[in-house]
């Protein structure tokens, strides 16, 4: 039977309350002064909830709650009073009260306060479920009938709002959902492979986005970033702050986004990430405006093998962008580049952040969710830490709580700016291997692979027998790509049950889920600035 105890120096008016609680199934002592208050809970401890007049004649309701909380920290305490003024409430708040009541109360009132306090999460994520479950035909259904981009990217947020609010909930009802998310992925890779060589013809025709053709990853800075700059010729109103966090997922954004609300408002859109989703096709599509099949033309140093130094990769960015802007008759534009390896790189950001207003365009590439993902894959530690989806995430959300970062953005939220976010990638938990057969010149990524002669199970990938038709270079006669349906991931018949164990449940990218390919690009405009 959860206790309660009550302090008030009118405690006899307010025995209907008391006797309404103890038919609720409460054990309620009450004491009529602050010192009797700080005795019981000294002396007996054990109390679920405490509530405490403000008003009382000696020892004072805010100093009984410092003394409470002085020797039982983690002891609810709910303050009621007749006073509504400001300073009284913020000094209750910062004294750490779980709810604060005017007088005159209710019993529902109390009633309410109590089992928001002790059944609030159990309540909750009761009605979460609840939610969810009578919902599940309706999403299921929504899923058969997603037919254009606009469609998934409503799925995706619905499945995702759906997973972030079940982080509580019975196995039962998680498998449920994980079962459905595996259906969406199904479905979205189909929708993908019958779509996207439509789409890339729209963009080789100079067709614009729109909803059933999506933005995609080479659109990112023409369509979201470049319009803040201002015409040709012209300086921007504000500068512009583009942030590239390599490898997030939309779920881990919202995570992000929890601690931003205050300082920025938020404008959420989304583009599709090119395929494969992986550093050498659409980071490197991003930043130069280009298909990776454009790319490749225009560069000489445009490489898209794996085997080599992986930096490699991503070391033209700037160059790229230098060139997107020159293309768009935007040579005037003061730009500035900077990949962010390491935590001193992360460090030095943060100090350093409002240097980086004084260029009109400043783009920054975050590398750490990449690297925590390619961690996790590596360190023992970490999968113990982060053993599945939910744990891994929020690993991700007390990164950044606690990040150089955020530090950062807290920063920029001081300035007149546009900030904007977003990836070149997602990644998802590749649980399911599958065999590939392939020469020895075959790449070496495990949810995509470009080479000669590619053989593998349909069922688990999309094959490319033309990648022109999916806007990719040909790097040799009778060359193929495939990229990996679901949570699949290939492994070669030579050492299959080695490669097997290290990469099962690891996190990846490369392939088409929603995970990696449905991405957020978000707008801040910092509040206080009232842009």
């Amino acid at each position: 039977m959860p206790r309660i105890l009550w302090a008030d120096d009118e405690i006899d008016l307010l025995k209907p309350h008391v006797l309404f609680l103890e038919a609720k199934g409460y054990n309620v002592e009450t004491v009529t002064n602050g010192a009797d208050a700080v005795d019981r809970v000294r002396e007996r401890g054990g109390y679920d909830v405490v509530f405490l007049d403000e008003q009382m004649p000696g020892l004072g309701g805010l100093d009984a709650l410092q003394e409470i909380k002085g020797a039982r920290p983690e002891t609810p305490v709910v303050m009621i009073t007749k006073s509504e003024e400001e300073h009284i409430m913020e000094d209750a708040i910062g004294r750490q009260i779980a709810d604060y009541l005017i007088k005159p109360v209710n019993p529902k009132q109390i009633l309410l306060s109590v089992k928001k306090i002790l059944e609030g999460d159990r309540i909750r994520g009761a009605q979460v479920q609840q939610d969810y479950l009578q919902g599940f035909g309706e999403l299921t259904a929504r899923i058969g009938g997603a037919d254009d981009a606009g469609d998934w990217t409503d799925v995706y947020e619905t499945l995702v709002r759906h997973d972030l609010g079940l982080g509580g909930a019975d196995e039962g009802v998680r498998q449920i959902l994980d079962d459905q998310y595996r259906e969406a992925n199904r479905a979205f890779a189909g929708f993908v492979e019958r779509r996207y060589p439509r789409w890339i013809e729209d963009v080789q025709a100079g067709e614009k986005p729109r909803r059933d053709r999506p933005a995609l990853s080479h659109e990112v800075l023409p369509r979201w970033v470049f319009p803040h700059l201002g015409g040709a010729g012209e300086r921007p109103e504000r500068p512009v702050v583009f942030l590239l966090i390599d490898c997030m997922r939309y779920d881990q954004w919202l995570l992000f986004e929890d601690h931003l609300r205050a300082l920025y408002d938020v404008e959420k859109d989304w583009h599709y990430g090119l395929l494969p989703t992986a550093t050498p096709f659409s980071r490197n599509a991003l930043f130069a405006g280009l298909l990776p099949i454009d790319l490749a033309k225009r560069f000489q140093n445009y490489t898209v093998d794996e085997r080599g130094d992986e930096a490699s990769l991503n070391a033209h960015e700037a160059e790229y962008l230098d060139d997107h802007l020159a293309r768009r008759h935007r040579g005037d534009v003061r730009v500035r580049y900077d990949k962010l390896v390491s935590q001193s790189d992360g460090t030095q950001f943060a100090d350093r952040v409002t240097d980086y207003l004084q260029h009109d365009l400043s783009a920054v590439v975050v590398n750490f969710v990449d690297i925590l993902a390619h961690s996790r894959s590596d360190t023992r530690i970490l999968k113990e830490i982060a053993p599945d989806l939910p744990a891994y995430r929020s690993l991700t959300g007390a990164w950044f709580e606690h990040s150089w970062l955020l530090a950062a953005l807290q920063e920029l939220a001081r300035h007149d700016c546009t900030v904007v976010v977003s990836t070149d990638h997602g990644a998802v938990r590749a649980l399911h291997p599958t065999k590939v057969i392939g020469d020895r010149e075959a790449s070496t990524s495990l949810r995509y692979k470009h080479g000669r002669n590619l053989k593998v199970d349909t069922d688990d990938a999309i094959f490319v027998k033309e990648p022109e038709t999916y806007g990719l270079p040909r790097l040799g006669i009778n060359e193929n790509y495939i990229f990996a349906r679901g949570d699949s991931y290939f492994v070669y018949p030579t050492n299959y049950n080695r490669y097997v164990n290290q990469y099962r449940d690891t996190f990846q990218h490369g392939g088409v889920t929603m995970e990696e390919v449905l991405l957020p690009v978000v707008t801040l405009r910092p509040k206080q600035n009232g842009n």
